[in-house]
């Protein structure tokens, strides 16, 4: 899951740039009628090793299947945008983009991404919520060959030592949090921190809860909060959990401070190069029966408006490509990931069985953007606000949105 630290004017700035290029050059420099489909040009921001290698041979393979040559840029993620703003004023979008997607709806929005619905792109049989990540108004945008989520990571010598199963219920958590917490140990950590990842945190209780962002003064928010408050003042949780990003919550449970953490599977290869023997379940839920509901980390691929047709036709095919079967199991496998190809999951699973938690999760996870849409970060910043006001003591769970609302 990746998270932006951009000001909310950049969504702003970013509808005032003129999209409108179907007159316009591509990122290669081609026009309308030049034809010349042999080089795309591509950008994301997998500018981080394993992954930029990982996701360059599967580039590469693409490249290869649909015959072009590739021109690539990755640019450190809390800069993709931007660097989208920039190349839309001056005209030189990519041919291929990748987006984190919660920004699709807000980029398609100004016109700048061509629906893939223009290509025949086929987008059946992937998760729903992959679909509904890169939807506005009614057209896909782009799809992704493999996602994420967030589960319960524990260890499983503290839980074995205290005689506890794996909590599934909300009670069971706290439960077990007590019993865990001696000595400089806590029962569970998570991140509860003032920006995206702690917003994205509490999403899995929230949503399971039955409450969601269109509403954020119901009770059912509040109670999901109220969990998070009874963990930190009954000495459960560390009061640290309001200043921790979510590899700060990895680095307690692999120092032994915490038994138990909220955490997603890409901290699966530093937690293989540690001592610790973990396992992970699905988030627990407030009631036995309740469906764990956590939100769709990921990102996608998508064919900007560069205004040359012969190249946004290549690129959807490149595109396409980007989440055929093989592509979307190599990533899933290589970068502890779920593939989005429904079909797919339980072989998956067979292949890489420390991942069947997520795979279970991925079935059922939610887009951020599925219901607000472009309106999203706004409902996120009252989100992680509400939570450090109701943790630090400044206002009950069921005050703290009204508040956070207002601020």
């Amino acid at each position: 899951m990746r998270t932006r630290t951009r000001a909310l004017t950049a969504t702003a700035a970013l509808a005032a740039v003129p999209l409108a290029l179907a007159a316009c050059s591509g990122g290669a420099g081609g026009g309308q009628g030049s034809g010349d489909a042999d080089t795309l040009t591509v950008l994301d921001y997998y500018n981080n090793e394993p992954d930029k290698t990982l996701v360059q041979e599967a580039l590469d393979t693409c490249a290869a299947e649909v015959g072009v040559e590739l021109d690539r840029e990755t640019v450190p993620g809390a800069d993709l945008i931007q660097t989208v703003l920039q190349r839309s004023s001056s005209r030189t979008l990519p041919d291929v983009l990748m987006l984190d997607n919660p920004d699709v709806q807000e980029i398609a929005a100004t016109g700048g991404l061509a629906p893939l619905s223009d290509f025949d792109v086929d987008t059946s049989g992937f998760a729903q919520g992959i679909l509904d990540a890169a939807t506005y108004e009614g057209e896909v945008y782009g799809i992704g060959p493999a996602v994420n989520t967030l589960g319960l990571f524990y260890n499983v010598t503290a839980l074995e030592e205290a005689g506890i199963e794996p909590p599934k219920t909300w009670d069971e958590l706290k439960d077990a949090a007590a019993k865990l917490t001696q000595g400089d140990q806590y029962g569970i950590a998570f991140s509860a921190i003032a920006n995206y990842e702690g917003s994205w945190q509490f999403l899995p209780f929230m949503w399971t809860n039955g409450g969601d962002e269109t509403d954020l003064t119901s009770p059912e928010v509040a109670e999901a909060l109220q969990l998070w408050v009874d963990l930190v003042e009954s000495g459960s949780a560390s009061p640290s959990v309001v200043n921790w990003k979510q590899g700060d919550v990895k680095d307690q449970f692999v120092a032994g401070k915490a038994a138990m953490m909220i955490n997603g599977p890409w901290q699966i290869p530093a937690l293989a190069e540690t001592d610790v023997e973990w396992d992970s379940v699905q988030v627990p839920v407030n009631e036995e029966g309740q469906t764990p509901v956590a939100p769709l980390g990921g990102e996608v691929w998508t064919v900007p408006q560069t205004g040359d047709e012969a190249k946004q036709a290549k690129a959807a095919e490149f595109v396409e490509c980007m989440s055929s079967p093989d592509i979307s199991m190599s990533l899933a496998e290589s970068r502890y990931l779920v593939p989005t190809r429904t079909d797919l999951i339980d072989a998956y699973v067979e292949q890489v069985p420390q991942m069947a938690a997520f795979a279970e999760q991925i079935k059922d996870a939610r887009a951020r953007t599925g219901k607000l849409g472009e309106d999203w970060p706004e409902a996120a910043t009252v989100i992680y606000d509400a939570i450090q006001l109701a943790i630090t003591g400044k206002a009950t769970p069921a005050e703290a949105f009204e508040q956070a609302s207002q601020g």
